[in-house]
């Protein structure tokens, strides 16, 4: 190069005095400060603003890092970047060097979900398929990390451009914080802000390796598949029901009124209770009856006992002839249709409550 040419390369360059960045609009993780035909002059001035950090990168590699505030750039503010560039001995002026900007701002209402079920194995249920959603927060807490692992030399990166992996991360860390947790899934729908804050700290360790901090994690909903939640509204009834003998009682007592209704109401039902009791109670003292007959009398010793006379069959026990004159005595009542209460068949208007009997 001749010495005219260097000279117009010298007057081309733009000497910096002020580094700084205003972010023009929502999604900007990182962005590089135009350095083209441009050096960086001693004593220029870095801003770096609330919700900013600033990187200087020097020939790829990562140097120093600037929080948020006014900074003056010498060989003290600039220590990695003056051993990068071996200024052992001044501060040489004016140098090259790329200086990104990044956004520390959070990153809000970030929505997560299983897209499918995930498997877990729960202590209750055995193997059970979950879903869940929610959302979450992060922000850039490592610059450094964060541009050596993700952003690196783009001139402009967005929050949209890793959305997807953060989501990914979340779903395939949710199925080992899951397991991991050892709590059923009824005490997690129940605990879900706990639950949020367990699974929060165990992803905060993947949220660190790629430079970011993970703010907040919120559970919205925990359920299980269709067919899955059918079963456990049916093993939540059964349990609810307790004890089957009270329940068909209730079950009994609940249909009365639809008894009333229809056609002979209580009364005929209550009807229909006494005579079923009423004729068991018959029947079984007349098999009682039968199964103890009556002894007939013993004759004295050496006298033969007497011979039925005519050859007539033995008169029938007491028991049985009692029997059949109860249910001839039976046959002759019928029940009030309004009161249930026994009364002569002939009757036409009832004893006990005056009903015009049919």
């Amino acid at each position: 190069m001749s010495f005219g040419d260097t000279v117009k390369s010298f007057l081309k360059k733009q000497f910096i005095d002020v580094i700084q960045w205003t972010e023009p609009e929502d999604g900007i993780l990182a962005w590089r400060f135009p350095m083209q035909d441009m050096e960086i002059q001693n004593g220029a001035k870095l801003t770096v603003r609330e919700s900013q950090m600033a990187l200087f990168v020097n020939e790829g590699r990562a140097a120093d890092a600037f929080a948020p505030g006014l900074h003056t750039l010498n060989t003290q503010t600039l220590p990695l970047l003056t051993n990068l560039m071996n200024w052992d001995k001044m501060f040489q002026s004016p140098f090259k060097s790329d200086v990104y900007f990044f956004s520390t701002r959070q990153q809000i209402n970030q929505k997560w979900g299983t897209q499918q079920p995930i498997t877990i194995r729960d202590k209750e249920f055995g193997a059970v398929r979950l879903r869940a959603f929610g959302i979450y927060s992060w922000h850039i807490a490592d610059p450094k990390l964060f541009h050596q692992k993700i952003s690196g030399t783009r001139d402009t990166y967005r929050s949209a451009e890793i959305e997807g992996q953060l989501r990914g991360t979340l779903i395939g860390r949710m199925s080992d914080a899951f397991a991991e947790s050892g709590i059923a899934f009824l005490d997690m729908a129940a605990n879900q802000h706990d639950m949020s804050q367990r699974i929060g700290q165990f992803l905060a360790t993947s949220f660190a390796e790629m430079g970011l901090a993970l703010d907040t994690f919120v559970v919205e909903n925990l359920s299980l598949p269709d067919e899955l939640q059918k079963r456990l509204d049916e093993r939540i009834s059964m349990n609810m029901i307790g004890d089957m003998g009270k329940y068909t009682q209730y079950q009994v007592a609940q249909s009365i009124p639809i008894a009333a209704a229809n056609e002979g109401g209580i009364a005929g039902v209550g009807a229909g209770l006494a005579a079923g009791f009423g004729m068991a109670g018959q029947m079984t003292a007349a098999l009682g009856a039968s199964m103890n007959p009556p002894q007939p009398p013993q004759a004295p010793p050496g006298v033969p006992p007497a011979a039925p006379q005519g050859g007539a069959p033995p008169a029938a026990p007491a028991a049985m002839a009692g029997a059949a004159a109860g249910v001839t005595a039976t046959a002759d009542l019928k029940f009030c249709s309004e009161c249930g209460q026994r009364i002569p068949r002939a009757s036409k208007f009832c004893p006990e409550c005056g009903k015009p009997q049919g």
